[in-house]
């Protein structure tokens, strides 16, 4: 459906501001939420065009697609905070296999907007789910593997989706780096070696900034442009953060290391034994984005995963995402983690929460996402049945105003 005024009527509104959830209809206008509107479901019927009208201050020749939400929920749309979509794509083995770079253990020129497919059936997936935003990124491969996107789950073309690029320089501890450069006989082999190879990168950053800085005043000592360089200093200059791949606690505790020594921001992605050090973690404030969960103990370093850990780093006063890490968990079964984890002790409002202005806020993209608010992106999803239910479908799906389901 083309971009027109569109009236979501009659809804159960969460909007996820910290208000709680009433009964109202919200006006789209121009791919944004214009307004919103509290009545009483008696108010107002539901199948009187002219009352909606009415109330939003509509002339009858004015064009107005009206959704009715009368028994259902309205919320924002789901954002997965850590994922592939786009760049592993699922029905492909080689083809659309764009993860990872395996050839040199530290590629932070990369970037994930080179690598999305936005045909991957990971997005199609997504919207229909209900998840209408994803941090999508390379893959765990290397110390440093790149620049990941913030993107909207729909668009024919990759820049019809960015919320935010770059949004973050992905790096890895743990088990993958070692696995992949120990088979090629080369750093890094082991945990010392990854944290090595990523303090010298940060290291060389300073030195090229400061060989910048003097290019300024003198030209002949401009040194050469350098793209890895200048991506680490956006980490550097704090308009990015660290996502740091990190499962075990020892893994974790390095990503915290090596923040603090330069001073840098991070984000724990996984986190996943973070449940046994949550004071520890408490003390340092990072944000942690947990999971994926619905998976087998694929490797060690996931032996004591559990849905318990994002209530247990809530309660410690982490801020916390709940991920899928698509491919490994589907993406549309974002809310059935964030379900998992309530079923595990996290308070149902913090789950949801979790997966809306949470990680909106973790990714830098709040201004836009996240709830339910006059100006922000039209990203909607109107809920059969209580969004973390089992029994629940999204029956409506808007992005940036437009009606992706149905499709």
């Amino acid at each position: 459906m083309s971009n027109q005024q569109i009236i979501i009527a009659g809804g159960n509104i969460k909007p996820m501001t910290g208000e709680p959830e009433f009964t109202g209809s919200i006006l789209v206008k121009d791919s944004k939420i214009a307004k919103i509107m509290k009545h009483s479901a008696a108010e107002v019927d539901e199948d009187e065009e002219s009352a909606f009208r009415e109330m939003f201050g509509l002339s009858t020749e004015e064009p107005v697609h009206i959704v009715s939400a009368r028994g259902k929920w309205v919320l924002p749309g789901f954002i997965d905070a850590h994922c592939h979509v786009g760049i592993g794509e699922e029905i492909y083995q080689h083809e659309g296999d764009d993860l990872n770079e395996m050839t040199d253990p530290l590629t932070p020129e990369l970037r994930a907007i080179d690598g999305i497919h936005p045909e991957d059936e990971g997005f199609r997936d997504a919207r229909l789910g209900g998840v209408t935003a994803a941090f999508t990124c390379p893959g765990s491969a290397n110390v440093i593997g790149g620049t990941g996107v913030v993107v909207k789950t729909a668009g024919r073309v990759v820049e019809e989706m960015i919320l935010r690029d770059p949004a973050g320089l992905k790096i890895a501890f743990g088990e993958n780096p070692k696995s992949v450069y120990g088979e090629q006989k080369k750093m890094p082999m082991t945990r010392m070696g990854t944290a090595a190879l990523l303090r010298q990168a940060l290291v060389d950053a300073q030195n090229y900034r400061e060989k910048l800085e003097q290019g300024q005043k003198d030209l002949d000592k401009l040194p050469e442009r350098d793209l890895g360089l200048e991506t680490i200093n956006l980490v550097l200059d704090k308009k990015i953060p660290l996502r740091a791949h990190a499962h075990r606690t020892d893994d974790i505790m390095t990503a915290i290391r090596i923040a603090r020594e330069f001073d840098v921001d991070l984000v724990l992605d996984h986190c996943t034994e973070g449940h046994k050090i949550a004071d520890v973690l408490q003390q340092y404030g990072y944000p942690a984005a947990v999971g994926p969960s619905f998976t087998n103990r694929a490797k060690v370093e996931l032996k004591d995963k559990t849905f318990s850990t994002p209530g247990v780093l809530n309660k410690a006063g982490l801020k916390i995402a709940i991920i899928t890490d698509h491919s490994v968990t589907p993406i549309e079964h974002l809310p059935l983690c964030a379900a998992m984890a309530v079923r595990n002790g996290l308070e149902e409002e913090d789950a949801l929460k979790a997966i809306t202005i949470w990680p909106a806020e973790i990714l830098g993209v709040a201004d836009r996402v996240g709830s339910l608010e006059v100006g922000k992106d039209a990203d909607i999803v109107v809920w059969e049945g209580k969004p973390l239910s089992f029994e629940a479908t999204p029956h409506t799906v808007l992005i940036n105003g437009l009606i992706v389901k149905p499709e």
